[in-house]
């Protein structure tokens, strides 16, 4: 006997619902891992907060920034970049030049010391993933190895609504 077009109707919007709240399950549950490796990963003995140290990698890696751009980028206030970029340059891993198209502002740009801070900092928590890895089997390796591709597609896709934070 042939499914009644509203029954099937609600088949495919259960089947919708499931799907959506598996995807949902599995952010949750990556947002879970991403963080505690991400914890077991911070520089140890660092003098540079994750703040302070997500702000000179993208200074680094974007500059020279204006800071409004790099409180987008950050996702925080105008206060907390403004509080950044002045520690930062305290500590002369970033220089500020004026603006040369609009006199109010100024471009941020890593010192030769903050670039070589962002690299040591990405060598060290290259080093404590290998460690944390070293524990995976080569059937684990691999499987780890064909996700990376999709995991960088993920980390580079442009953010949802993400209301900034100070």
């Amino acid at each position: 006997m042939p499914t009644p077009p509203e029954k099937a109707g609600q088949v495919a919007s259960a089947e919708r619902d499931d799907a959506t709240h598996e995807r949902a399950e599995i952010a949750a549950r990556l947002a879970v891992v991403i963080g505690r490796i991400n914890r077991r990963i911070r520089p140890v003995g660092s003098h540079l907060t994750q703040a302070q140290l997500s702000a000179l990698s993208s200074i680094a890696r974007k500059g020279p920034l204006r800071p409004g751009d790099l409180a987008r980028i950050e996702s925080i206030g105008a206060p907390g970049v403004t509080r950044l970029v002045a520690e930062l340059e305290a500590r002369g891993l970033v220089e500020r030049q004026p603006d040369p198209d609009d006199g109010r502002s100024s471009l941020v740009s890593a010192t030769d010391a903050g670039a070589s801070a962002v690299l040591r900092a990405r060598a060290e928590r290259a080093e404590r993933i290998g460690e944390l890895m070293s524990e995976l089997d080569d059937d684990e390796f691999a499987a780890l190895t064909g996700i990376l591709d999709i995991l960088e597609k993920v980390a580079a896709a442009p953010a949802a609504t993400n209301p900034t934070r100070d």
